[in-house]
């Protein structure tokens, strides 16, 4: 049976996001093929869509590596993510579903119980599905793939610290389950928008070049 170039692309970034191909390293098709038992056909389609994404690049000479971005580069994305994710969020407001919600709830219950008992790992991916669900209330297909990709992107070029006040953080995310289920658009933006800007400080960039860092978040830390 195929294997589809979709599930080898995906192979493929969690490998690129999780390090174990660093940035600037070749990428060759037998190599590839042999690691995810497929054959080069899948590799180079997936290769071609990852490079649309920007996780790989084409090097004259040494073809396909894994890209290399630089700190504005970093910087720009998180902050298109900060203007994106309010934007869903208003969305969410007017198209959300009975299901969505009460998923949402339900993820805010636990990252507040998980918050009482300091269970930091269970809260990262608490908070992913949260916000990966809320994209997914806005119903727009568009968006949702922007969002999910910069997630991609954002987990590859930023470690991300807990946060000092975790039980603040899901509050925050209450408040905007609030605004949501009410269908107020304008005070779930407003609210996402601050929840954004203050999540940007807990970024740390894992990319490291010659340029000067760069201001992401005018928020509190």
């Amino acid at each position: 049976m195929r294997i589809p170039a979709r599930a080898v692309c995906t192979a493929i970034r969690d490998d690129i996001v999780s390090g174990v191909f660093g940035p600037g390293s070749r990428l060759t098709e037998e190599v590839l093929a042999r690691r995810y038992g497929v054959s080069r056909v899948p590799v180079r389609e997936a290769l071609r869509t990852l490079e649309s994404e920007g996780f790989v690049t084409t090097r004259r000479h040494a073809g396909a590596c894994v890209a290399e971005p630089t700190e504005q580069e970093a910087a720009d994305l998180l902050e298109v993510r900060m203007l994106l994710e309010p934007l869903a969020a208003a969305r969410a407001a007017r198209r959300r579903t009975e299901a969505h919600l009460k998923v949402l709830r339900g993820l805010v219950r636990l990252g507040q119980e998980r918050a009482r008992k300091g269970q930091g790992e269970d809260l990262r991916a608490l908070g992913g599905w949260f916000h990966e669900t809320l994209a997914q209330a806005s119903g727009s297909p568009g968006l949702i793939a922007l969002l999910t990709q910069m997630r991609y992107k954002v987990a590859w070029m930023y470690a991300v610290e807990a946060p000092a006040r975790p039980a603040e953080s899901w509050a925050e995310r209450g408040a905007i389950v609030d605004a949501v289920a009410r269908g107020d658009a304008e005070r779930a933006r407003a609210l996402t928008a601050v929840h954004a800007d203050r999540a940007a400080g807990t970024h740390r960039l894992r990319v490291r070049t010659s340029q000067p860092a760069v201001n992401m978040s005018s928020g509190p830390h």
